[in-house]
């Protein structure tokens, strides 16, 4: 795995601990689900349960995969090795992203303005500036957009362990 791979693992596991408690659980997926949706007010309800549903089978593939002791919680030592594995997380990651870059268009346009992108991320938990730095490499538009297309494939790829120098390490650069 690459080091900037690693990096964004550890910064994905901080963000699914919602709860700040030391391990992932269910509770963690349904605060952060609620706090998407909270962002997402504009968006229509099939947006809404996509990403709930999103949300969902993140949690019931990571608990599937990844507790290893059944015990219901998820450690950092049984994430760390395997949520990037792309044969095993690769069809809940590409779920995930469409779900949530289709969430920050409410308009369907196909364009996601950056007020709404960093009212989803700010919900998901990333630092604002970070958020900032990740929409400006996504390249915006003279409007301040970007394509939902860009959003997904950028969620997508950072999730991918041989990746490096992607849009998605903005997010775990320390800024101060």
């Amino acid at each position: 795995m690459r080091t900037e791979a690693a990096k964004r693992v550890e910064l994905v596991f901080t963000l699914f601990d919602a709860n700040d408690n030391g391990v992932i659980d269910s509770h963690d997926f349904d605060l952060m689900t609620d706090r998407v949706l909270e962002a997402a007010a504009a968006s229509d309800d099939g947006a809404k349960a996509a990403i709930r549903a999103a949300f969902r089978r993140y949690w019931t593939v990571l608990a599937t995969e990844l507790d290893a002791d059944g015990d219901g919680v998820i450690t950092i030592e049984e994430f760390r090795p395997f949520v990037l594995d792309p044969q095993r997380f690769g069809p809940t990651i590409a779920e995930f992203a469409q779900a949530l870059a289709a969430l920050g268009d409410p308009d369907e346009d196909g364009l996601i303005e950056r007020p709404l992108f960093a009212s989803l991320m700010t919900a998901i938990g990333f630092e604002k500036a970070n958020i900032h730095a990740l929409f400006d490499a996504f390249g915006p538009d003279a409007e301040d957009r970007i394509t939902v297309a860009t959003w997904a494939a950028g969620i997508e790829d950072y999730y991918a362990p041989d990746m490096a120098g992607i849009p998605g390490d903005e997010l775990v650069v320390a800024r101060v």
